[in-house]
């Protein structure tokens, strides 16, 4: 989720798309999100392990 963010966050800022631009900061977001949970050892989604 964190490498479609910063995809959609180059392609929007090369496209001067601020659509592109909001989605990828908060795919961004949310994925640091859960992959911090994940590494604290919290269940994310019934898992133990968030990839």
């Amino acid at each position: 989720m964190i490498l479609i963010g910063v995809i959609l966050l180059v392609v929007g800022f090369i496209t001067s798309i601020s659509v592109l631009w909001t989605i990828g900061i908060v795919l961004v977001v949310i994925g640091a999100i859960l992959w911090v949970l994940g590494a604290l050892g919290h269940a994310v989604g019934g898992r133990r392990h968030y990839w």
